[in-house]
């Protein structure tokens, strides 16, 4: 195997054993099977779509299937076999929808990876079929095929955004013509470097447009997040811990548990659900439990009740705890009960025969500062910069992972000014988002913006700064600090860099994926730089 898709990859290059994840060597090569099938379903759609026909079923296998292999998502062989197989009879699907449109096979030459395939019957032969298709292609320029990955990567993080939205009922067919187009376009051998740099910062401005589309979703289902404390204690009763990002999900169990004497906790990335009214409002939604993902092992072997994965990041349970434990959407490991639909009535039966929690009050932090909540404070926000009471912004946020280096953006919030406010999102900021940090003139210090997702509502809160004071995003006095773990990463990255923003430092390490050549074109066009040492990195930015 060889996989390097994410901030963990062995050695800084690359997993070639197992998975720094837990993934198996099977698995690699299953996901690595599915990406080859999606790229040949992307050359078909996209033409297909180029004569007016689309299908929809097959623009929701494309998300979903990329989906399943975003990092600490499925591990499952029987799961992504299942996934090979659909990919190729969707692939099939687009090619005749294209060929009945334009009413005639294809006139130019197929590439190999849209010929015609069928996938092998057993899933041992799929295995050594995926082995034939592995990350790395050595018939490439390294230069080329390092950002082709890095729009895979994006497609691929974008994928996640789109899931959600579609599962809220948002669609949009940009969003899905893109990630056809991009697909496919990574069989084509006449294109250059410069156009897959393109197509990937054209993949970072269409992510803008889904996680604008999903927080209208979020918005419209669950009303803007307000400002809202969040208790990280217990109350007495039995308890069900929720994982991942999906608020669909949420809404549903929350709605099955009403009345039954069973408490919701959220857990990491779903911890911005408590900012939104049409979630709140639930009384049994009762607090935020544990930290990051990664810490996982330890805290779930004494949660006392069921816990459910509704997406990444999942690790290997512990047999402590493995048969409380489910699975929900893309998200599977062998072993761990998987739910379809929305029947929750298992999760619940698990919760209700488990002990549950002894009353234990604890600290209170406040999450629900969207952009919504933020601009309606706007006029107070430009007032303090103006009079110099506040000197700078700083955005900290991104994945938290498990790699040591990570301490680095504690101690970086923990030793900015109090003359500075700092956005932060994504799970990065459980690093330090019980530090009391105070506020100024009544603006906390540090404001949780939400998920991964919600980078939109840190561009929206950046662009409508800019354009209050009449100066571009990077005149403004604000630095982003980024962390980075797996895909949606990626493609948050190149949101921000499709709007031309510089300056961004990324740690705690570069992508593996990325070529000492296009890493220098990345610095010389935007300035992106790694993280350094606090004290010299902070002394930078705040001039």
């Amino acid at each position: 195997m060889f996989c390097y898709q994410c901030e963990q990859a062995a050695q800084g290059t690359g997993c070639t054993v197992v998975g720094v994840c837990g993934k198996q060597p099977d698995v690699a090569a299953l996901q690595d099977l599915i990406v080859w099938g999606l790229k040949g379903l992307g050359f078909w759609a996209d033409l297909a779509r180029k004569k007016g026909a689309i299908d929809r079923e097959i623009d929701v296998f494309m998300i979903e299937a990329l989906f399943s292999t975003v990092t600490n998502v499925d591990f499952d062989p029987e799961s992504l076999g299942k996934v090979v197989r659909q990919t190729a009879a969707m692939r099939e699907k687009a090619r005749a929808l294209f060929e009945k449109a334009n009413g005639a096979p294809f006139a130019g030459t197929v590439p190999e990876g849209a010929a015609p395939w069928v996938p092998k019957t057993t899933l041992s032969d799929l295995v050594e079929e995926g082995r034939k298709h592995p990350v790395k292609d050595p018939s490439l320029d390294p230069d080329i095929h390092s950002v082709q990955q890095i729009l895979i990567y994006g497609c691929k993080g974008m994928a996640a955004y789109a899931d959600h939205a579609h599962i809220l009922g948002k669609d949009d067919d940009g969003i899905y013509a893109f990630i056809h187009r991009a697909m496919g376009s990574t069989l084509d051998r006449s294109l250059g470097l410069m156009d897959f740099v393109g197509l990937a910062m054209e993949c970072g401005k269409v992510n803008i447009e889904c996680t604008g589309l999903l927080n209208q979703a979020h918005v419209e289902h669950y009303q803007a997040a307000t400002p809202t404390k969040v208790n990280l204690g217990t109350r007495a009763g039995k308890a069900i811990l929720v994982s991942g990002h999906d608020m669909k999900m949420l809404e549903e169990l929350l709605k099955q548990t009403a009345g039954k004497g069973i408490h919701i906790y959220t857990h990491v990335e779903m911890l911005p659900a408590h900012g939104y009214p049409g979630l709140k409002k639930y009384p049994h939604l009762a607090g935020n439990y544990g930290g990051a993902w990664q810490d996982q092992g330890k805290e779930f072997q004494n949660f006392p009740g069921a816990m459910i994965f509704n997406t990444n990041c999942i690790q290997r349970p512990a047999e402590s705890y493995k048969d409380r434990l489910f699975t929900w959407g893309r998200v599977k490991w062998p072993g761990v009960r998987h739910i379809d639909g929305w029947d929750f009535s298992a999760v619940i039966d698990k919760a209700l025969a488990s002990p549950g929690f002894e009353e234990k009050p604890g600290q209170e932090i406040t999450v629900g500062f969207g952009h919504q909540a933020v601009l309606g404070v706007a006029d107070k926000v430009i007032e303090a910069v103006k009079t110099g009471a506040i000197r700078r912004f700083f955005v900290i946020g991104g994945c938290d992972g498990a790699k040591t280096g990570r301490n680095y953006y504690t101690r970086f919030a923990e030793q900015l000014p109090k003359d500075t406010v700092i956005l932060t999102l994504a799970c990065g900021k459980y690093r330090f988002n019980k530090l009391q940090l105070g506020d100024i003139g009544g603006i906390p210090r540090l404001l949780d913006v939400g998920q991964c997702n919600d980078a939109y509502s840190a561009v929206q809160i950046a662009l409508a700064l800019a354009g209050a004071f009449k100066c571009g995003v990077n005149d403004l006095p604000l630095s982003i600090v980024l962390s980075w773990y797996e895909q949606k990463a990626v493609v948050v990255l190149l949101s921000l860099l499709s709007l031309g923003i510089r300056n961004i430092k990324l740690g705690p390490s570069l992508p593996a994926f990325i070529t000492p050549n296009v890493l220098s074109f990345l610095v010389d066009k935007f300035n992106i730089g790694p993280i350094g040492s606090v004290e010299e990195d902070m002394a930078q930015m705040l001039g």
